[in-house]
């Protein structure tokens, strides 16, 4: 189902689907002990980390809308991109690392259609490590006007967990939110053969707004 949200006016701020389990316990923590501590010391001594907690929660599972860039292929993450790789077969890998200050609300870096979405069990070591190829991911392939684009989100230390939005056969817009990386990660995108990356090593990217490809 397209996500009538993606291209909507920046400046509001949703929380992510998949947030739930993580979050509801621990404002409901927060809450409790912040309504006890005007009569229980322990309540005190709870109420200020777990406060600061679900503040930190709210805040990483934040998910702000975006007036979507127009261009062939368009960042699917915030982060920072980490490198730029040659592949064999005559793509262009570009890898962006999202620390856990990015929002991790991954969207679709072309309009077309999610050929296949496929869970591949793995490690956990830190995304911005070269051993992270072989951590737990999600395989993305899109059929789109330029041909079949392949993406690939990456689990990190913390992040041991992917959320997909849409299953395979969904039709996407451009931009449109398609899953959730919780805790820091990477993204990965591959350009088809003779599409040039427009971005560089180091340079900060915004899911739905930083252009991948240049003219």
């Amino acid at each position: 189902m397209p996500d009538s949200q993606s291209s909507a006016p920046s400046g509001r701020v949703r929380l992510a689907r998949g947030a739930s389990p993580w979050l509801l316990p621990t404002v409901a923590t927060a809450a409790v002990s912040l309504l006890r501590s005007r009569r229980s010391g322990r309540a005190r001594a709870v109420a200020v980390p777990a406060t600061a907690l679900a503040a930190g929660m709210l805040w990483f599972f934040r998910d702000p809308e975006r007036e979507i860039t127009q261009g062939r292929v368009i960042s699917p993450a915030d982060g920072v991109v980490q490198s730029i790789m040659p592949w064999k077969d005559g793509r262009t890998r570009v890898a962006i690392f999202m620390s856990p200050l990015n929002v991790h609300v991954n969207r679709a870096p072309l309009a077309g259609t999610v050929t296949s979405v496929e869970h591949v069990p793995g490690r956990f070591v830190p995304a911005f490590n070269k051993e992270s190829e072989h951590n737990e991911r999600v395989v993305w392939h899109f059929d789109t006007e330029i041909g079949d684009i392949e993406m690939i989100q990456i689990a990190g230390t913390v992040a041991r967990r992917i959320i997909p939005y849409v299953p395979e056969g969904t039709k996407v817009e451009q931009g449109e939110r398609i899953g959730l990386i919780r805790f820091g990660s990477r993204v990965d995108v591959y350009l088809p053969e003779g599409i040039e990356p427009a971005v560089e090593v180091g340079q900060a990217t915004t899911a739905g707004v930083t252009r991948l490809d240049r003219d």
